[in-house]
């Protein structure tokens, strides 16, 4: 998901009808291209970013970045299910009745469902342009022009 994040925010930058190869987004995070690819082929299939094939090919944003949530992009990647599966370990708790069956869901889920959704409200109310706001803001100006540059030196 992290890995995702990033990618997205470079593919922010990016000009219209440009495309950055998952080998560029790999080397400028520093992490594997086969790991990442698995991340970016999510996105493209959430229908995020759009691919094309190519010498010039690679990945950009299919929707601005104000349009584009935190959520949307994580969701993308680990899906959609709550992050928290409750398997109800207190029936088999020794002292219990035989037979005896609870009507609610046990403490310990409300908490982390609760707390599954409170994230995911928090991931929702954040767009992808917030994030380059907040970067532009402070990242120093020589490093985030440079970066720039890197980006466009290698985007297709």
């Amino acid at each position: 998901m992290e890995w995702a994040l990033h990618c997205c925010a470079i593919l922010a930058g990016l000009p219209k009808g440009r495309y950055l190869s998952t080998k560029a987004l790999a080397e400028f995070h520093g992490v594997p291209k086969e790991y990442l690819s698995k991340a970016l082929q999510s996105l493209s299939q959430a229908g995020l970013v759009h691919t094309t094939l190519g010498p010039s090919g690679g990945y950009r944003l299919a929707r601005t970045p104000d349009e584009l949530t935190f959520l949307d992009i994580v969701e993308a990647v680990e899906g959609k299910a709550r992050t928290f599966v409750c398997n109800n370990i207190r029936a088999n708790n020794p002292c219990r009745p035989q037979g005896y069956c609870e009507s609610a869901p046990c403490a310990v889920a409300r908490v982390m469902w609760e707390a599954d959704e409170a994230w995911r409200e928090k991931l929702r109310s954040v767009q992808l342009s917030d994030l380059i706001d907040t970067l532009a803001k402070e990242v120093p100006a020589e490093l985030w022009k440079k970066s720039f540059e890197w980006v466009l030196e290698r985007a297709g």
